[in-house]
């Protein structure tokens, strides 16, 4: 396989396109970020989210409805440009609706893109899933 994307794309769709988008509650921006038939699979509990418009949507449209405060930051990526993938690690803090504190994390994921986009994405999260 050869590179075709620019190491700065990986960086760019991971951090300023979707996790910006997850942390200001923006869903079309994130769903814009994943090809039609892409799969979201959270690895702790071993959960799977099919489908851009189906399963990945209804997953966020809970997640941004159940917290009143979502950050991510405090990264570190690895890019392998032959596999058009990306490991990001990161904090999260998130702020559940109901609940009289905050919850930190340190998760990774590991994003596959085709044609620019998220085709497959691996979560591996340290606390309860908040991805169900």
């Amino acid at each position: 396989m050869t590179a075709t994307l620019p190491y700065e794309h990986f960086v760019d769709i991971v951090v300023k396109r979707y996790f910006d988008a997850v942390d200001t509650k923006d869903l079309p921006r994130i769903l814009d970020c994943f090809l039609p038939d892409a799969t979201l699979r959270e690895m702790t509990s071993d959960t799977l989210h099919a489908g851009r418009d189906t399963g990945i949507r209804a997953m966020f449209e809970r997640l941004l409805a159940d917290n009143q405060r979502i950050w991510h930051g405090n990264f570190v990526h690895t890019v392998d440009r032959e596999e058009e993938a990306i490991c990001s690690q990161f904090s999260v803090e998130i702020a559940p609706k109901g609940l009289d504190r905050e919850l930190r994390y340190e998760n990774c994921n590991r994003f596959y893109l085709k044609d620019g986009r998220f085709e497959r994405v691996f979560v591996y999260m340290s606390g309860e899933n908040l991805l169900k």
